[in-house]
């Protein structure tokens, strides 16, 4: 399949842009960023589906991978490179059903219990927070900590990032825990400068170094 994730994961939450999406995205592809989401959670479809399908666009322009969030008939439809659903959204299977098998499919998880559930699905990555307290879900689940992280690297070989109030004095912690990821919100789009926030995220994340796997 060639699933490839880069260290940096940025979700572009259209509740927080200050500038037009693909303009913003445009600028983080040529800080280096390579892996983006775009989550528009109470936007009508059509909407949805017109920004995904330029994002998709613009994203293949610059070697980068996309994600639609919640919705995998939009991401299909739109081509983007694939689809993450959370908990309450379609299982992964049936995600998957509707993507097909060369497009990825990622998945929120909160426990111990999803986590493992996860893994032993098709996903092609595992998504777990929130790692810290976050401000960019209105009812976050309870904050797990990178304890958990920890003792849930050794259960997959499957790629696991980790999300949830990740700032960039914490990034490389994070990476150290296990994760093979950060998904970023809060602290890239509300930054001053969102390319040089990525920036240093990418620096702090290559710099960090993970724990070896036994």
């Amino acid at each position: 399949m060639g699933f490839l994730l880069s260290r940096l994961y940025v979700i572009l939450d259209n509740a927080l842009l200050r500038e037009p999406v693909t303009q913003l995205a445009a600028k983080l592809m040529d800080a280096g960023v390579r892996v983006l989401q775009y989550r528009a959670k109470s936007a009508p479809a059509r909407e949805t589906f017109a920004i995904s399908k330029e994002l998709a666009q613009l994203t293949r322009k610059h070697q980068a991978n996309f994600f639609v969030n919640d919705r995998p008939d939009l991401s299909y439809l739109a081509g983007a490179h694939g689809v993450h659903v959370g908990q309450e959204d379609l299982s992964v299977e049936q995600a998957r059903a509707i993507v097909g098998p060369n497009r990825w499919v990622g998945v929120s998880t909160h426990n111990r219990q999803q986590f493992v559930q996860a893994a032993a699905t098709s996903v092609d990555y595992v998504a777990i927070g929130p790692i810290f307290s976050t401000t960019s879900k209105a009812n976050p689940d309870p904050v797990v900590g990178t304890e958990l992280l920890r003792q849930l690297r050794p259960l997959t070989d499957k790629p696991i990032v980790a999300i949830g109030g990740i700032r960039l004095d914490r990034a490389a912690e994070v990476i150290e825990a296990g994760a093979d990821a950060v998904a970023v919100i809060s602290d890239v789009l509300r930054a001053p400068d969102p390319a040089e926030q990525a920036r240093r995220f990418l620096e702090a994340l290559e710099a960090a170094k993970p724990e070896v796997r036994h």
